[in-house]
């Protein structure tokens, strides 16, 4: 991951040059390792980086030879040792990971994103046509945005974060996943088209256990491709804690087929900066191998629901275990930064954001710059507990759906601006293009979740191999676990604090106030009307309409407003017996 920020049709570009350098600099936190930046024409392109693959000659702008092409790219493409066969004539000049894009655009020009496996926002200038394109993730992993001014619509921003745009845009959008701009028409356009995408369209592909499994562990695989040393976020649910068991699992196997590897016990000295630099096509280790275990990293507050479990898991798996407690007052103390860093005001996100900003911090202190984590699931399978009140196997799946699509305003957006507000990149391998083609295809009644079967059980039942020779993935207590919210593993007492204090931040005569500005999107919480002034004293009401999306359960299922999983009638069920 790193940071970009892209004008293009603006005069007197290079006299603006100081001014898109000091907006650029306003995401450096994305990008620590290093800046750079491109003028041509009337068009200029930042780049704030991240080093995580081709360390030595990976700087942006990557320009080709001739300098008619300058690409900026965040985030990761996984199949770049692929794409670089597929150019066997090209003049590739570095290592990164981001560089076939540019021998993709001149093959397929706007298609080129259809052939890219990984997450990311990129835009790639094309000076001799004067063309400015951008293209976005499938399911918005990476964060964009797009602005425009009234005094000359030509004029174009991109910027992987709000906070660069809202001094000189009139319109901001959150750039749309799985779509490309081409600044030749003028339009943006999806590239991303998969079956499942339209929720009308009930699938009835039977689950098969043993696929989801295999194609997991290969999304998994993949995500371990870097050159720093890298972790998990391990939280104890289900989802963190299985991609922890696979990478555990895949880079023990990786080191066993590297040929003069080190012991097997040999461990990471994150702070030494050894490092594991990824597995190879072969499922070899390579690069400065310096150990085999993998660390993972939990917080909460003390004796948190969260911590005890993912303490159960570390032990399991083997791996070098990292708690981090908080207390309530120091998240209260970090609520400002945390909206300034999400650009949001969602009651939800800056819940679970809280914690896993101040996590990240500290993951980033012991010397890791990527971790895997476990976002995505619960859209895919219907796991957030308000599920079990959907009332039939078509309303099931069109929730999905929508859950998946709205992921870049809602849990997208907080594992990845969480971690990047510390240059910390975060690794999603539930959202998979493979993955997610697999998953969201299969019959949604296998998904339901009723009283023969917990939510998520096809994933569960998928890595519950005890009665298989090897050793089980993770010890039922963990695999069989019913699903807490992050803010609510954290530690109930988080959120329950959150309440408390809003109720004294904000008065009930302020509280009976409705904003003109904020339209029909009024807070019906005191804990959401504090989120929303602390939003309004950093970013203008211009960015608030089309950039941020309230997280609530589905009202017409008769679901709590309240998107704690405790409100959910199953979790009280579950409680009671």
């Amino acid at each position: 991951m790193c940071g970009i920020f892209a004008i293009h049709h603006k005069d007197n570009v290079n006299e603006y040059k100081g001014t898109a350098l000091q907006l650029a600099k306003r995401i450096r936190h994305r990008g620590p390792d290093w800046s750079g930046n491109f003028i041509a024409n009337n068009t200029i392109l930042v780049h704030e980086r991240l080093a995580i693959v081709g360390l030595d000659t990976g700087a942006q702008p990557l320009t080709t030879k001739d300098g008619s092409l300058s690409l900026c790219v965040n985030g990761e493409i996984y199949n770049h040792i692929q794409l670089r066969e597929e150019f066997p004539q090209y003049p590739f000049q570095t290592a990164s990971d981001c560089e076939p894009i540019i021998p993709l655009y001149e093959k397929y020009d706007v298609d080129a994103p259809k052939h890219l496996d990984g997450m990311f926002a990129w835009t790639l200038y094309d000076s001799k046509k004067d063309r400015m394109i951008a293209a976005r993730d499938p399911v918005g992993i990476t964060t964009m945005y797009m602005g425009r001014i009234n005094s000359n619509k030509k004029t174009v921003y991109f910027a992987s974060e709000l906070k660069c745009l809202v001094d000189d845009c009139d319109e901001i959008i959150a750039f749309p996943p799985g779509h490309v701009y081409d600044s030749a028409t003028d339009k943006i356009t999806r590239y991303f088209t998969p079956n499942w995408l339209d929720e009308t369209k009930i699938p009835s592909t039977p689950v098969d256990y043993k696929l989801i499994r295999e194609t997991l562990e290969k999304a998994v695989r993949k995500r371990l491709m870097a050159e720093v040393p890298y972790g998990v976020l391990l939280s104890g649910g289900l989802d963190s804690s299985l991609i922890a068991a696979i990478a555990a699992r895949e880079t023990a196997k990786a080191m066993d087929a590297t040929p003069g590897n080190p012991s097997s016990e040999t461990e990471l000295d994150v702070v030494n900066g050894k490092s594991l630099t990824g597995i190879d096509d072969q499922g070899h280790l390579h690069g400065n191998v310096g150990f085999s275990k993998i660390h993972s990293f939990a917080i909460g507050l003390p004796n948190a629901p969260d911590l005890q479990a993912a303490r159960k898991v570390a032990k399991y798996i083997g791996s070098i275990h990292h708690e981090h407690t908080f207390t309530l007052q120091e998240g209260l103390d970090s609520l400002d930064d945390v909206i300034y860093h999400l650009e949001t005001y969602d009651v939800t996100t800056i819940r679970a954001s809280t914690p896993m900003f101040l996590l990240s911090r500290k993951i980033k202190a012991q010397g890791v710059k990527m971790v895997l984590s476990g976002e995505g699931s619960d859209e895919i399978f219907g796991g957030y507990l308000y599920f079990a009140q959907a009332p039939n196997r078509e309303e099931f799946h069109k929730e999905s759906v929508t859950r998946v699509k709205n992921l870049h305003l809602a849990d997208n957006l907080r594992a990845n601006k969480s971690t990047m507000a510390w240059g910390l990149e975060a690794r999603v391998p539930f959202l998979d293009r493979e993955f997610l083609q697999l998953c969201m295809n299969i019959d949604p009644s296998e998904k339901m979740i009723n009283k023969e079967r917990i939510e998520k059980y096809i994933l569960r039942k998928a890595f519950d191999t005890k009665n298989e020779e090897e050793k089980a993935y993770l010890p039922d207590e963990i695999l069989w676990r019913q699903k807490e919210q992050f803010s609510d593993g954290v530690g109930y007492s988080w959120i329950d604090g959150l309440k408390e204090y809003a109720e004294k931040a904000i008065s009930d005569e302020q509280f009976a106030i409705k904003k003109p500005e904020w339209g029909d999107d009024q807070p019906t919480t005191k804990e959401a009307y504090w989120y929303r002034l602390k939003f309004d004293a950093l970013f203008p009401q211009k960015a608030a309409a089309s950039t941020v999306m309230r997280w609530i359960p589905k009202a017409d299922w008769g679901c709590h407003e309240d998107p704690s999983g405790r409100f959910a009638k199953i979790h009280d069920q579950h409680v009671e017996n």
